[in-house]
């Protein structure tokens, strides 16, 4: 009797506390669940392009296609590893002849839900980002022409286009490269962190300490540039507002006022997203941080001044780790062999 009783009382006691989260009677819960949104378990619909199975396919293999670069070395993964988090574990990525890019490489993973693409936003969408890096002198250093040359000397890969792209008369092109890769690139979304599900009304999801961290995080303004489905890529803020942190890191780097030559803009950037931010050392667009704790000791520092002691700090960065999602599990497509009309590498 006794042991169906207290079975009877953990049930009920588990189903009120169940309920009283869901009816937003948890303070933090609700608070938490009015600044962010869960991932999505899904990846989410593009306007005017539609994601379909042939095109995802065709999306991923070029995604890993390191002959899109004139030295023939270097893919999108290179720089935007899955396995990595979707960034490449290094403070600046290395491009063409060894050349090093101006700005630490931002995650891949989630990147569907920013405002924008690039630390500026120089990109409205995936596909227009996509078409960047395949052209820049320091990344992959190749042309247009030459990625429609070298995709069209390749039977199986027009094959392909003509089934991603049905109906269109030349499929081949450099524009649909850019779509096939944003709509796989459009899938690399990491639902089911512990903070996703905590969102969505389980309010055990997060230990104590995870908890206190987020209280932390959303009384002291972190929030504040950190919201939203991706916890950032919404918006362009000032890195600065209480003190401009070192020139280390600001590396003489004006942000989104090299785009819009707007006075305001100088030394704004997109605030990148936490989700799955202990994957993707080191920090800032410029690479100089890698240590996660100092790198939100620095945001307080110069965008907060808050009051945060170290045991705060902690507490922040134990939270933060909590938005480590269900990372995509991405199988390595095997390429198309290429024929005598297929481009040879260069390193000019």
């Amino acid at each position: 009797m006794k042991k169906t009783y207290l079975a009877a009382l953990v049930f009920a006691l588990s189903w009120v506390a169940t309920g009283y989260a869901a009816e937003g009677g948890d303070s933090l819960l609700k608070d938490a669940q009015a600044a962010f949104k869960p991932i999505p378990d899904k990846a989410p619909v593009i306007k005017d392009n539609e994601a379909t199975p042939d095109k995802i396919e065709l999306g991923k293999m070029l995604y890993f296609e390191p002959r899109l670069s004139k030295s023939s070395l270097i893919s999108c993964n290179t720089c935007h590893n899955v396995g990595l988090g979707g960034a490449d574990y290094q403070q600046t990525s290395t491009g063409h002849g060894w050349k090093k890019g101006p700005r630490n490489a931002p995650t891949v993973l989630n990147s569907v839900f920013n405002l924008a693409q690039f630390w500026d936003g120089r990109a409205k969408d995936l596909a227009e980002q996509a078409k960047g890096p395949v052209q820049a002198g320091v990344e992959m250093n190749n042309t247009p022409d030459n990625v429609v040359k070298t995709l069209n000397s390749m039977p199986e890969y027009v094959d392909l286009f003509k089934k991603a792209f049905p109906g269109q008369a030349d499929p081949v092109s450099f524009d649909n490269m850019a779509k096939a890769i944003e709509v796989f690139e459009a899938t690399l979304i990491t639902p089911d962190s512990q903070f996703d599900l905590f969102l969505k009304g389980n309010a055990q999801a997060l230990n104590q300490e995870e908890k206190e961290g987020l209280k932390l995080f959303l009384d002291h303004g972190c929030v504040s540039c950190h919201s939203g489905v991706n916890m950032g890529g919404d918006g362009y803020y000032e890195l600065g507002v209480v003190s401009k942190p070192s020139e280390k890191i600001i590396a003489g780097d004006k942000g989104r006022f090299a785009v819009t030559q707007a006075k305001n803009d100088e030394f704004s950037f997109k605030s990148p997203s936490l989700r799955n931010i202990e994957l993707t050392p080191p920090y800032f667009h410029s690479g100089v941080v890698w240590d996660l704790k100092e790198a939100v000791s620095v945001m307080n520092d110069s965008q907060l001044g808050a009051d945060l002691k170290e045991g705060d700090l902690d507490k922040i960065v134990v939270f933060l780790k909590s938005t480590t999602g269900k990372q995509p599990q991405v199988v390595h497509p095997i390429l198309p062999a290429p024929t005598d009309a297929t481009p040879k590498p260069s390193l000019e």
